[in-house]
C-alpha cells in the first residue's frame, strides 16, 4: 500500500504513515476518546483530546492552561475529564513461543 500524502510504500495494515505521520485512507475515522498510557504528562487528558481531534498535544495543553487561568472551568474540567475518560487498555506482551511477523 502507498501513502497518499508522501507516496512511500507502507504496511498494508498501517493506520499512520511511518514516514510522514499522516493517517491513512480508510483509517480516517476518529478513535474513541480515551486517555493513552504512553506519552502523557499527568493523566493523559490533553493527549487524549489531541489524538481524538488529530491536533498537536502542545496546542491542547496551552489552550487548556489559558482557559484554566482565565476561568474556573479549566480547573474543574480537567479532573472531571480524568474521571470520565476511559484509560487505554494495557498492551499485553507477546508470548515467548509466538513467531513474529516480519514485513520487508
Amino acid at each position: 500500500m502507498y501513502c497518499n500524502h508522501c507516496g512511500k510504500v507502507i504496511q498494508d495494515d498501517a493506520a499512520v504513515c511511518a514516514y510522514c505521520g499522516v493517517r491513512i485512507g480508510s483509517c480516517l475515522a476518529r478513535r474513541r476518546l480515551m486517555r493513552p498510557r504512553a506519552g502523557r504528562k499527568i493523566a493523559g487528558v490533553c493527549l487524549g483530546f489531541s489524538e481524538y481531534f488529530d491536533i498537536d498535544v502542545t496546542l491542547v495543553r496551552v489552550v487548556w492552561l489559558m482557559v484554566a487561568f482565565m476561568t474556573v472551568i479549566g480547573f474543574l474540567s480537567y479532573p472531571i475529564a480524568w474521571i470520565i475518560m476511559p484509560e487505554e487498555p494495557p498492551l499485553l506482551p507477546v508470548p515467548a513461543g509466538t513467531p513474529q511477523a516480519t514485513h520487508s
